[in-house]
């Protein structure tokens, strides 16, 4: 058993802000690969399905950011899971819009949800940190990430959904490097080899030349 966790807020009020998702992400898992439909357990929100070999529960903590890890800590100790065996999807500003990293272990820089996990569990777990990118300033933080996507943002956050989508079989069969780069495919899709360069226009023909032999012969002499 394998235990995905997306991080975010709970209600309609929070869907469409950019703390919300990690939510997007195994809600995205959910629909494509035919998981059961969303059941309340572990002061949140679970569903259960197969990724390839692996048997996945995909939760959506419903305890608020800041009080994440109550929930996380129910579903590990109902599980008996090794922290190895959870991965954590989050929002993170210190990455660019679209951006993807995997990370084992480590601090949570400042992030609320992970913090609560850290407090409940340790850090040994793996985190897919999801760019949103940052204000600029800190004071504009919490507006920021409490703020919906804005639809310049809707292109790249739905390939990012998409890849993360179709990397999920192999995040979790514990192959990192193929979950990346079925997310590369999607937000930085390789150049076609057989797309050819547009032909150069042809150079124009030179005007006729309208000078007498006589001129001709002068010129020639100049």
């Amino acid at each position: 058993m394998k235990l995905f966790v997306g991080l975010g807020n709970p209600g309609a009020k929070y869907a469409g802000n950019r703390h919300n998702i990690g939510f997007m992400a195994v809600d995205r898992i959910a629909a494509d690969h035919g998981f059961s439909p969303w059941r309340k357990a572990f002061q949140g929100l679970v569903s259960e399905g197969r990724l390839g070999a692996e048997k996945v529960a995909l939760l959506k903590p419903e305890t608020f950011m800041n009080l994440s890890g109550q929930s996380v800590q129910a579903a590990v100790a109902f599980w008996k899971l090794p922290l190895t065996d959870v991965t954590v999807f989050h929002d993170e500003l210190d990455l660019a819009p679209g951006k993807l990293r995997l990370k084992q272990g480590g601090g949570h820089a400042g992030h609320n949800g992970l913090r609560s996990i850290h407090a409940h569990l340790g850090d040994d777990y793996a985190r897919v940190r999801l760019g949103i990118g940052h204000p600029g300033h800190k004071d504009a933080v919490a507006a920021y990430v409490l703020h919906d996507f804005a639809k310049s943002d809707q292109d790249w956050l739905e390939d990012l959904l998409c890849g993360i989508s179709d990397g999920a079989e192999a995040l979790a069969a514990g192959d990192g490097q193929k979950f990346m780069n079925a997310v590369s495919l999607r937000t930085a899709p390789p150049r076609s080899s057989t797309t050819r360069e547009k032909p150069e226009a042809p150079a124009p023909e030179p005007a006729p030349d309208t000078r007498s032999p006589m001129q001709k012969l002068l010129d020639k002499f100049r």
